[in-house]
């Protein structure tokens, strides 16, 4: 998209938030009329995996995915998470603009994104970490480009999910995720730190999270 190319990288306003184990980075650099742009041209192109690739594994038991997906990338690119291996697709023009809007703010070539649509409030994410050994460990995962309905993004550190006396009062972290919005995941977050997108049924509204990853090569 050409209005992407009009934005101006160098005067994005970055909040940093960090914690123990915990590095991230926010802003909202995309201004509200083009992601509305963004969200329609989306909505129009993409088309989501059915069949297998829309179930996942839990605990060996197969669920429908409480969200629709898809996968692009560079050719010959795959990605393995809670047993299902999703195939990455040519990449569309709209996706396409935004990984090269990345490139421009960050400087980091990403060569693989995972699309999620959440249809509307039912729609979630359960707590988990983005650790796949395929992933580029030194990279930061562009979690999220939001575009859409704003939904709470909650990060958990992994000793607050501990059993009993190992359990640590480590308070969550939330964060509302706005429309035109980028979060930034840096090292070594993803070791430490669980993230979810819990369901908030008194919502209607829809949103599309690209989450831009970095493989091993």
């Amino acid at each position: 998209m050409e209005k992407l190319k009009g934005i101006d990288v160098n005067v994005v306003n970055w909040k940093s938030i960090k914690q123990e184990g915990l590095d991230l980075e926010y802003a909202v650099p995309i201004p509200r009329a083009i992601a509305s742009d963004l969200l329609r041209e989306l909505e129009s192109n993409l088309e989501y995996f059915t069949g297998e690739l829309s179930r996942i594994k839990v605990f060996g038991k197969v669920y429908p995915l409480p969200r629709q997906q898809v996968a692009y990338g560079d050719p010959g690119i795959t990605y393995t998470y809670s047993g299902v291996t999703v195939p990455a697709l040519p990449w569309p023009a709209p996706v396409l603009a935004l990984r090269d809007f990345l490139t421009a703010l960050k400087g980091i070539e990403y060569d693989f994104v995972l699309v999620n649509k959440y249809r509307n409030g039912n729609d979630h994410m359960g707590e988990h970490r983005d650790n796949e050994p395929e992933l580029d460990p030194t990279s930061p995962i562009a979690s999220t480009i939001s575009l859409g309905q704003e939904r709470t993004f909650v990060l958990k550190h992994r000793d607050a999910r501990k059993p009993g006396k190992d359990k640590k009062p480590i308070p969550p972290v939330k964060i509302e995720l706005e429309h035109g919005s980028i979060l930034l995941m840096n090292p070594p977050t993803n070791e430490i730190w669980y993230h979810s997108l819990p369901a908030r049924k008194r919502l209607m509204g829809a949103r599309i999270n690209l989450t831009f990853r970095k493989m091993r090569r």
